[in-house]
């Protein structure tokens, strides 16, 4: 089979956006994403678009807005895909499927999400859709309350990792100092993040405020091209593996700290690439919330289960460890439009690799591995990605 390769990208600043709507958030990143892959609309054969709405906004038909929101796109293939909070990913793989399988050889991929237009209590309603309802939908604080349920659990089974969830918000908060395009550009302390306060109170016990990614508007792009085309571009990402596991939606029906899916995918991919963990540079993972990243350092096979909280305290995950996690700052301080993050995640991957990250740059890095998960680890999306050009 052949993989297409990340041949450009643009990505726009999150937060609240004074973009109305979802249309004006793709209109930011198309034509830059084209620019920078050196192409035209012409040139794109079919249109992935990410986007899980599910009620921030009435108007759907989400892939179908490309075209309203820049030129050159009236008569182009378009398709919205959804996969919860791994919904970008959802949509770069179909591309590489659409690639894969001769239909097109380049491919434009946009996620995006306008969050913040909901008053609070709506917008968490919306969330809980990428929950079990049945079961699920009354847990108290939301999304939120249902990781913190995930941390209390954790928390019975391996001791209390309050400290070690805090170092990790804080790493991310260093991180996304550097990250132009962060939400939240705040450099929280260690002390800050683990003292509960009138500023960093409980939102779902164990869970503080410093704990929990941001609700955010944002879009991003990638370009993605058959490797005979771009081996004729500017630059290169190819995907050495990329792989997609799925766990049961019901967290009632799985052990809801093993991140079974997640360390699937994450074994399936490093098999496929040929690589061990210890040949990645970095790794962009999600942290939708804090306990979300701990227990991934023990999916990807950084610790045992239950050992997670050595990772951090050692320092192998910071900018300056053995495999930087994060370099971005991460949802946490980058901020977390849904349909936007998978892409999103690509993009500051494909920026580290081809030594475009700025001030955010990890030194002479040439491999990367990305985690996207939809739900409670229901969702889980591996890549593997190196530069080629």
């Amino acid at each position: 089979m052949t993989t297409a390769q990340i041949v450009g990208w643009a990505h726009s600043k999150f937060g609240k956006s004074d973009a109305p709507t979802t249309r004006e958030l793709m209109a930011q990143v198309i034509h830059p994403a084209l620019d920078h892959a050196g192409i035209e609309p012409q040139d794109v054969d079919g249109i992935f678009v990410g986007v899980f709405n599910n009620g921030f906004t009435k108007q759907d038909f989400q892939g179908a807005l490309v075209a309203m929101a820049a030129e050159g796109f009236d008569h182009t293939p378009a398709v919205r895909m959804e996969n919860a909070c791994a919904t970008g990913s959802a949509a770069i793989y179909s591309a590489l499927d659409f690639i894969a399988s001769g239909r097109g050889r380049i491919a434009l991929v946009v996620g995006a999400e306008k969050m913040t237009n909901l008053p609070s209590k709506e917008t968490g309603d919306v969330l809980l859709s990428a929950c079990f309802r049945e079961e699920e939908a009354d847990v108290e604080g939301g999304f939120a309350g249902l990781f913190g349920r995930i941390a209390s659990h954790y928390f019975q089974r391996y001791g209390d990792r309050s400290e070690e969830l805090a170092m990790i918000a804080a790493k991310n908060h260093a991180n996304g100092m550097a990250n132009p395009y962060a939400h939240m550009q705040r450099d929280f302390s260690f002390e800050f993040c683990n003292t509960v306060s009138e500023k960093n109170p409980y939102v779902a016990a164990p869970l503080r405020r410093t704990d929990c990614s941001l609700v955010s508007d944002g879009a991003a792009a990638l370009v993605l091209a058959h490797p005979d085309v771009a081996a004729g571009m500017a630059r290169a990402v190819a995907f050495r593996a990329h792989s997609h596991v799925n766990d049961i939606l019901a967290l009632s029906r799985r052990d809801p700290v093993a991140f079974d899916g997640a360390r699937m995918a994450w074994t399936k991919s490093l098999d496929a690439a040929g690589f061990k963990l210890d040949d990645l540079d970095f790794v962009e993972t999600h942290d939708c919330f804090t306990i979300a990243e701990l227990i991934e350092y023990e999916a990807m096979g950084l610790a045992e289960p239950g050992e997670g909280h050595r990772v951090i305290r050692e320092g192998t995950t910071t900018m300056g460890g053995k495999l930087p996690v994060n370099p971005s700052g991460g949802l946490k301080s980058k901020g977390h439009p849904v349909g936007a993050t998978g892409v999103s995640m690509h993009v500051m991957a494909a920026m580290q690799l081809c030594g475009e990250a700025g001030e955010m740059q990890v030194q002479q890095a040439s491999k990367a591995g990305v985690f996207n998960m939809g739900g409670a680890a229901v969702a889980n999306y591996v890549s593997i990605l190196e530069r080629v050009k």
